[in-house]
């Protein structure tokens, strides 16, 4: 049995090419990655890691470093199940979601990936295999962009492998979320997967109208029209608007999958990062299963890849490293509309650490 010997934690500021902004957060000039390296008695190491769109950074390191890490010295690495549920329920009443959350997301994906290692086998083998053929989209965060930059855009995505686009809508004046969805389907033809994500953007009723209007162009789906808390307003939207929901980059536990699912929400959307990592990942997964709804995935590409191809309901991969590939040694593989879940023992994403200490926060 090999203990948890020692866990190292690092908080990175990712700067991004060109500052980005999205309908609700405002201008994004870099991420922030806090990282878990974990590792056991028999000197093997699993990496995990969590990120934020530039602030609280600070708050998930040091959750990680001075309050995770003593819980967790000592016990048997191989023991998840139990680790996150002492982690979860110490955690409850002082800081359920959050940075709590995030800060256990990092840990729990780097005890899987240790786990992946040690049994010689890729995560999405050990979690039990399905395809590791992935099919994906290119998320950017493009509201700024005009209706010929996004087109542009897309032509530079479809060289690099991709087949489906999703692009952001909830500008200030609906008619140029239309025109830009209609520039897309001009150029690109009506059979290439185009999803749209709002980020919140808007209330109830201006979503149904939204909705309405993009009802033309055959979209797979309608991201995030409002914010997650409020299933009542996603089932309207749903019967009202006729176009399918994405919804949980936002929702923290599987218990608030289940009420996502049960309001109306057609593509769960769990982010391993910050849904409390791996382990609840897989049973959200399970969770849409039950409910005959494809599950579908934000952020953390690269670890990502492996948990959907385990997964026989899995939808779409989103692709965007958010600047993290440029500091990863191999970037994720994209052929013809898919990512490739890596065969190398564990999750195979391996930091170039010598380039990430330059960017300490």
């Amino acid at each position: 049995m090999a203990r948890i010997d020692r866990i190292q934690t690092d908080h990175y500021v990712i700067p991004l090419p060109r500052a980005l902004e999205d309908s609700m957060h405002g201008t994004m000039t870099g991420f922030e990655v806090v990282t878990a390296r974990v590792t056991d008695s028999d000197g093997a190491t699993g990496v995990g890691y969590t990120f934020t769109c530039g602030v609280n950074g600070g708050a998930i390191a040091d959750i990680l470093g001075r309050e995770m890490t003593p819980m967790v010295i000592g016990r048997d690495a191989a023991m998840i199940e139990a680790i996150w549920k002492d982690i979860w329920w110490a955690f409850h009443y002082g800081g359920r979601g959050g940075p709590t959350v995030l800060a256990q997301s990092a840990l729990d994906m780097a005890l899987w990936d240790l786990k992946a290692v040690k049994a010689g086998l890729p995560l999405y083998q050990l979690l039990g295999g399905f395809d590791a053929a992935v099919p994906c989209y290119a998320g950017g965060i493009d509201i700024d962009l005009t209706p010929q930059e996004l087109v542009d855009q897309t032509h530079q995505n479809i060289a690099h492998g991709h087949r489906a686009i999703k692009m952001k809508v909830g500008r200030d004046l609906l008619r140029e979320d239309v025109a830009k969805i209609a520039a897309m389907r001009d150029a690109f033809g009506p059979d290439m997967p185009l999803m749209v994500d709002a980020n919140m953007k808007y209330t109830v009723d201006a979503a149904i109208r939204a909705a309405r209007a993009f009802n033309d162009f055959d979209l797979v789906w309608f991201e995030e029209p409002i914010p997650p808390e409020d299933p009542a307003g996603h089932k309207r939207i749903l019967t009202e608007g006729g176009i399918p929901i994405a919804s949980g980059e936002n929702l923290r536990s599987l218990w608030e999958f289940r009420t996502a699912i049960e309001g109306g929400v057609t593509f769960p959307e769990p982010d391993v990062t910050n849904c409390g990592g791996v382990t609840p990942f897989m049973k959200i997964a399970r969770l849409a299963e039950a409910f005959h709804l494809p599950v579908t995935s934000h952020g953390a590409h690269d670890i990502t890849v492996h948990l959907l191809a385990a997964c026989p309901n899995r939808s779409y991969l989103e692709a965007h490293g958010f600047g993290l590939e440029n500091y990863v040694e191999t970037p994720l593989k994209i052929e013809n509309g898919h990512a490739i879940a890596r065969d190398t023992p564990g999750h195979g994403v391996a930091f170039d650490w010598d380039k990430l200490e330059r960017l300490r926060a």
